[in-house]
């Protein structure tokens, strides 16, 4: 249920109103600063700028686990060494390989392209639902898995400064993230358990730390200086790990405000942002074959994602609420007629 779907007297506008720009705030700095990070200061090491990340995730869940309630929600969870080996390691694994592989493409590619090859997720991940048999296929989304496809295509196609190489990890990230949401998907309805966001990562963030140093470990710090942590400065390498801290702390809150209809309809509008400040920061070139294609995609994503009966029922219920509807012309011309 949405604002819009609640009467004036039940909705409270103004905590999902911050926690929605909140989570656009935090979700779309975070790329942004690390795309800076990465591109424009020395630290020109995404898997062990991740690491960092991670650890710091790491302390900062351990530390509101023993001063808030806001991790409250791991008690529930049965967790003992056969679930943390069965469930916790792989989902962590997976994520590791997606985090990794989304902060090296900023190398190869700017936001803006990234952006729209994000709008291919959904493929990815239904195809794997479908792979792992936790779907069954069908016509309606295969035809709208086309549609994405090609309006990526699009993307891809107008797009000036192209690099296969950025787009294999991009897709690398894609796949790997399709993996964990489904396989937690899987786990969990297998143990009958639910997680949310901070919880996941509480579990998740000890084994994603350890995977990415190892993978650091025999790449990445066989050249590292650690001089470089000095001339990047303190300060913003710890900047840099809370705001991506703060962007799950503020899924986690706007979860507990809405529902997944609002976020995403409100994941369009937070995409094409992102895309204005990397042409507006960057200078980035976006042609207009690019925007179209990205136009169509977004257009695809909201009926994949939600249907049309559902748009259609928000865009009356939005438009009831703003205008008045059918419900006030005909009041207003009741009303001319006893006028008259």
């Amino acid at each position: 249920m949405t604002i819009l779907d609640l009467p004036p007297k039940e909705a409270s506008v103004w905590p999902v109103t911050l926690g929605i720009l909140s989570w656009v705030f935090w979700s779309n700095l975070t790329i942004l600063f690390n795309k800076w990070m990465i591109e424009s200061t020395e630290f020109r090491y995404p898997i062990i700028l991740t690491t960092w990340h991670l650890v710091f995730a790491t302390l900062a869940t351990q530390l509101l686990a023993r001063t808030t309630t806001m991790l409250d929600g791991r008690k529930k969870i049965r967790m003992d060494g056969r679930t943390y080996l069965r469930m916790i390691i792989p989902i962590g694994i997976l994520y590791s390989g997606s985090l990794v592989c989304s902060n090296i493409v900023y190398l190869y590619l700017n936001v803006s392209f990234i952006q729209m090859l994000k709008a291919g997720g959904p493929i990815v991940t239904l195809l794997t639902s479908w792979a792992w048999h936790v779907t069954r296929p069908s016509l309606e989304s295969f035809l709208n898995i086309l549609l994405i496809a090609f309006s990526v295509g699009l993307a891809v196609a107008g797009e000036v400064q192209f690099s296969w190489l950025g787009v294999l990890y991009q897709l690398a990230s894609l796949i790997f993230d399709a993996n964990r949401l489904v396989m937690i998907q899987i786990l969990l309805s297998d143990e009958g358990q639910k997680m949310d966001p901070l919880v996941t990562l509480y579990y998740s963030a000890p084994v994603c730390a350890f995977t990415n140093f190892m993978i650091a470990f025999y790449t990445e710090l066989r050249v590292f200086r650690w001089g470089i942590v000095a001339e990047t400065g303190f300060g913003v390498l710890l900047a840099n790990a809370a705001v991506g801290f703060m962007l799950n702390v503020s899924i986690f809150v706007l979860i507990g405000k809405t529902s997944g209809l609002t976020m995403t309809l409100v994941s369009v509008p937070k995409n094409i942002l992102l895309i204005v400040c990397s042409v507006a920061i960057w200078g980035t070139q976006i042609s207009f074959l690019q925007m179209v294609g990205y136009a169509i995609a977004l257009l695809g994503l909201l009926y994949y994602s939600l249907g049309w009966e559902t748009v259609k029922g928000t865009y009356d219920a939005g438009y009831t609420r703003l205008l008045g509807g059918p419900e006030r012309s005909e009041k207003s011309e009741e009303s001319t007629i006893e006028h008259v």
